[in-house]
């Protein structure tokens, strides 16, 4: 079984220039000193923050602003669009009422993107 993901992991975008973190509200009581994810922990700005740039022709931002520049990819700033919850989880565990957070879940942005959860240990300089 893959290991439960706690407040504070390292994620990772694949269309985001820098990691984030995941934020865990502590909502769900478990005995552990960091609160532990859910499946339903994906919420824009709530648990998923910005990873710094998007570079993906699907954000309306990034595409406009390649178009006005001609063509040349233009980032613009990682406004997260995750609507889903966390894909699989461990359907075994449940932690309020929802499958845990494990650390093999995918997540989904509307922009393309899809976020993973980085291995604890690994340096989390992203180039684009």
């Amino acid at each position: 079984m893959a290991n439960a993901v706690c407040m504070g992991a390292m994620l990772k975008c694949s269309f985001g220039v820098a990691p984030s973190s995941l934020v865990v509200l502590p909502l769900n009581r478990v005995m552990s000193p960091q609160p532990v994810a859910n499946i339903m922990d994906s919420k824009p700005f709530m648990n998923i923050m910005p990873f710094g740039m998007c570079q993906s022709l699907a954000n309306p931002m990034v595409a406009a602003a390649t178009a006005a520049a001609l063509g040349v990819l233009t980032p613009m700033p990682c406004i997260p669009n995750t609507p889903a919850p966390w894909i699989v989880g461990a359907p075994t565990v449940l932690l309020g009422n929802m499958p845990i957070l494990n650390n093999s879940a995918k997540l989904m942005c509307m922009w393309a993107g899809v976020i993973e959860i980085l291995p604890p240990g690994v340096p989390t300089v992203m180039t684009p």
